[in-house]
């Protein structure tokens, strides 16, 4: 069975993706075996992130459609808030980018949080390799967008696009320093609004000492995402940025993040929540640091 789902995802059959995407991410008996049979991918993940209300919805809608202009593929998975009752998606794929629902070339698969901190999905790295696995020219991944955390995309994305708007000043000042590491590229969204190239000017003037110890110099591109305006740029840019990762350090630390990830993973699987509070319940008042220790 698994093997047949792997050879239907590899042959482009996108009703089996979303199965096994399913399967996945709702741990149904025996995924694994699917995981452990795909095969290595040369395929590269473009991370879209950002604060809320940054535009990076209308910004991937624009860049779906460069990448179709240029007769490509693309899969987007786009990590929604989830909801607290049924930890589904808030916000599904058919109420976005419903431009491209339908388009041979173009999959989008909408994911839940489901309570994840780091604004991803927690089997956002297996659903990523099987996407890999379908062929498509770009994946993107596009995350819930929650400050600080956000830089876990960081560990899953082989480029990474920060998207920050003229009047998010203070907000780049106080999430500067995880940003200033992750980003490998920034966009400057609604570049049409007041003081958008002073913006700029100091988004560089603050990116100035990250190039100290960056491999490669990060770019900022300005775009008006709603009007389709610089995402051309934007998409060489990214292009040329994956180019350079073939020979960098930074796809072995990327392999090493994700294995990591992976194993802690495994190791928690014995321990459920609900358990630990039925525990913590019947033991009333504890040190909690006592409570760990037997784990």
């Amino acid at each position: 069975m698994w093997q047949q789902l792997l050879t239907d995802i590899q042959e482009g059959n996108i009703k089996s993706l979303a199965r096994s995407i399913s399967l996945v991410e709702n741990e149904v008996v025996g995924y694994e075996s699917l995981l452990q049979r795909l095969p290595p991918s040369s395929s590269k993940i473009i991370g879209i992130t950002g604060p809320p209300g940054a535009g990076k919805s209308t910004l991937v809608d624009a860049l779906i459609g460069e990448i179709v202009q240029q007769n490509k593929s693309v899969g987007i998975i786009c990590v929604d808030p989830s909801s607290p009752f049924n930890l589904g998606a808030l916000l599904g794929d058919r109420i976005r980018m419903s431009e491209w629902y339908n388009h041979p070339n173009v999959f989008i698969r909408s994911l839940a949080t489901r309570g994840s901190l780091g604004g991803l999905h927690p089997k956002i790295i297996e659903i990523a390799d099987i996407m890999k696995a379908a062929n498509f020219d770009f994946i993107i991944v596009e995350t819930v967008g929650v400050g600080q955390s956000e830089i876990e995309i960081a560990g899953l994305a082989d480029t990474t696009v920060v998207v920050v708007v003229p009047e998010a000043g203070d907000e780049v000042q106080t999430m500067k320093a995880g940003l200033m590491e992750i980003a490998d590229l920034f966009v400057v969204n609604k570049a049409d609004r007041p003081d958008a190239d002073a913006f700029v000017r100091n988004l560089r003037m603050m990116l100035a000492p990250a190039f100290h110890y960056k491999q490669n110099e990060v770019a900022i591109v300005k775009t008006i995402a709603a009007q389709k305006e610089g995402t051309k740029e934007l998409l060489e840019k990214i292009i040329a940025n994956q180019q350079l990762i073939q020979s960098s350090d930074k796809k072995y630390w990327l392999l090493a993040e994700k294995a990591f990830h992976l194993i802690q993973q495994k190791k928690m699987k014995s321990i459920d929540k609900k358990v630990l509070k039925e525990m913590i319940a019947k033991e009333g008042e504890i040190n909690l640091y006592k409570f760990v220790e037997q784990f």
